[in-house]
C-alpha cells in the first residue's frame, strides 16, 4: 500500500518537473558580481530550470539545517531523560535483587512414601521421585 501512495505522489511530481524543465530551457547567466552586471567576473550560465530547482534544493537544505539547530535543546533534554530512565531502571533492578530472599541450599522435601519403599522426594518440577 505504501508503494502505491509513493508512486501516486512521485510519478505526477516527476512529470511536473519534466514539464517544467522542458518549458524553461533558456540559458541564463547567474552573476555573483554586483559591480559589473554586464560583464560579470564571477558568473555561470545554466538553463533556467536548473537554477530554479537548485535554489529550491538549497532552500530546503537551509530550512532543514535551521530546524535541526532550533531543536537541539529538545534532543539534549531527551538524551538526559533517557539517561535518567536508564539509571532508574538499574536502581530498581538492584533494589529488587536486594529485597529478594536469597535461595539457600535445602534438603529435598521428604514426603510419605505410599509404595512402601522408604522416603519419597520431589524434583524441581514437583514430580515425585
Amino acid at each position: 500500500m505504501q508503494k502505491f501512495f509513493t508512486a501516486l505522489v512521485l510519478i505526477p511530481l516527476g512529470i511536473l518537473f519534466l514539464a517544467f524543465a522542458i518549458a524553461n530551457r533558456r540559458l541564463v547567466t547567474v552573476s555573483f558580481d554586483p559591480f559589473n552586471p554586464a560583464d560579470p567576473a564571477i558568473g555561470i550560465t545554466l538553463p533556467l530550470f536548473m537554477v530554479i530547482i537548485g535554489v529550491a534544493i538549497l532552500g530546503v537544505l537551509a530550512g532543514s539545517f535551521a530546524t535541526w539547530l532550533r531543536q537541539g535543546r529538545w534532543r539534549r533534554a531527551a538524551r538526559e531523560h533517557e539517561a535518567e530512565a536508564r539509571d532508574a531502571q538499574t536502581e530498581l533492578a538492584r533494589l529488587k535483587a536486594a529485597t529478594q530472599p536469597q535461595p539457600t541450599p535445602s534438603s529435598p522435601l521428604l514426603l510419605p512414601d505410599l509404595g512402601g519403599t522408604g522416603l519419597a522426594t520431589r524434583d524441581k518440577y514437583g514430580a515425585t521421585l
